[in-house]
């Protein structure tokens, strides 16, 4: 390895704000930043562990291939830090406070993976769901397994395994009194827009964009009313909140992390790599002290 990401690593483990680039991101993008230019989101800030909303479900999305991860099998069977992509999310919202149910939505092939998470406690709120064609699709027939009393469904992509509590609980919040909420970052990156892919059209203003996440929390009833217009309109989506937006209804912005990132190429998986290293306490993170010497070693120097 050579010398310099050696110590990029070891300063990223001793909790200093650094991490690889990721797709030309400056290396201090991953922690939250809100840029002055903007004025950031209003966003409830919930106490981490308590849910602002009981009985919610969760949809969550394992149906994906991932090609562009080349992996040889699907990305969210991918090992992270000593388990897989997807089990990281699992554990995560079966442990929630207030989640009433989680709707899998994944092949059948797969079901079985699954049979000792079911036989414990928090498991036997695991159902699931088949994919579908699209991710629409695949999102409806999640829905359709939820309970009917359910006051919110959280729609989360099982390649997004660095969610936090405090994420969702904020999100799901924004969701109780709006309606529907995504979690969403600033975007930091000079966007072009190109009509032929050659050449720059134009700059685009970037103070108005929103790079958005998951979980994407929405009101059922107001979902599938929305599902009812896309079919009626034959229109295809790429997000859930694309779907209340075709009602005329507002979506809320909450307020996410860069960290939340979408595991898409193997670059990812090392990204995730050292953010979980990073939330690891000191005594689990035998690079943390390395760090440190480090650190002292090259100001000695």
């Amino acid at each position: 390895m050579r010398l310099t990401a050696l110590l990029a690593a070891l300063l990223f483990a001793g909790g200093a704000a650094w991490a690889p680039s990721i797709s030309g991101v400056s290396r201090r993008a991953l922690p939250r930043q809100t840029p002055a230019r903007v004025a950031a989101p209003t966003t409830v800030m919930m106490a981490v562990g308590e849910s602002p909303v009981q009985g919610y479900s969760v949809v969550l999305l394992a149906g994906g291939v991932g090609s562009r991860m080349k992996a040889g099998m699907p990305k969210q069977f991918l090992q992270l830090r000593g388990k897989t992509v997807l089990m990281h999310s699992i554990e995560l919202f079966l442990n929630l406070d207030g989640v009433k149910e989680v709707v899998l939505v994944i092949a059948d092939e797969y079901r079985s993976q699954f049979d000792a998470v079911r036989q414990t406690d928090a498991g036997a709120k695991l159902k699931f769901a088949l994919p579908g064609k699209e991710r629409q699709d695949s999102v409806a027939n999640g829905v359709a397994a939820i309970a009917p009393d359910s006051p919110l469904v959280a729609i989360h992509d099982a390649a997004r395994p660095l969610v936090t509590k405090q994420e969702i609980f904020n999100v799901l919040a924004d969701a109780q009194t709006h309606g529907a909420a995504v979690l969403g970052v600033m975007v930091k990156a000079t966007v072009k827009e190109s009509e032929d892919g050659q050449f720059v059209l134009k700059t685009v203003d970037r103070s108005r964009l929103w790079e958005v996440q998951t979980p994407q929390v929405i009101k059922p009833a107001l979902l599938r009313e929305g599902f009812e217009q896309v079919a009626l309109r034959n229109l295809a989506v790429t997000d859930d909140v694309s779907i209340i937006e075709q009602l005329g209804l507002p979506v809320k912005l909450t307020l996410g992390e860069y960290t939340n990132i979408k595991l898409t190429t193997p670059d990812d998986l090392q990204v995730a790599e050292q953010i979980l290293r990073s939330r690891e306490p000191q005594s689990k993170n035998p690079l943390r002290k390395l760090a440190r010497k480090v650190k002292v070693f090259l100001v000695g120097e």
